[in-house]
């Protein structure tokens, strides 16, 4: 072992480097014959690789899929849900979609649908796209209106 190590005299460690096995070059070699590739078949052949995915002939399983992902009705809406428990957080007063986004019960620019989740104490004037029927009736009960907005 040198004194001092320097980079022309690195070298690997005794026994860590192995050339490899030459298979095939005769049977003195322990490689010859079959050159560790079995007897006769699709596998001992030159160019054996098969594609990837391939099961044998059988069906593969990308094939087997089903195509195609369905549909969407032509004229589903998809709504942005304002729940009344969420409204009651607001002060009574009159409020459209602006102000909703405003105050940020809304976020997207999708229609806006008031739901009956929670309940109303105050007075609201709302201008939505939709409502159901039990956020109506309570909004109506509690003294507001809700106008239809196109």
């Amino acid at each position: 072992m040198p004194r001092h190590m320097f980079l022309h005299t690195l070298k690997p460690a005794r026994g860590s480097k192995k050339s490899r096995m030459r298979v095939a070059r005769g049977n003195s070699s322990n490689g010859g014959t079959t050159a560790g590739r079995g007897t006769k078949g699709q596998q001992a052949r030159a160019g054996k690789g098969r594609r990837f995915g391939f099961e044998g002939g059988q069906s593969p399983l990308i094939r087997r899929q089903p195509k195609l992902g369905g549909f969407l009705p032509p004229r589903s809406f998809t709504y942005e849900v304002v729940n009344l428990d969420a409204l009651e957080k607001l002060p009574a007063g009159s409020y459209g979609i602006a102000e909703l986004k405003i105050h940020q019960l809304v976020r997207t620019n999708s229609p806006v649908k008031v739901l009956g989740r929670g309940g109303v104490t105050k007075k609201y004037a709302l201008s939505v796209h939709a409502v159901s029927a039990s956020a109506k009736a309570a909004i109506e009960k509690a003294g507001g209106t809700v106008t239809l907005v196109k």
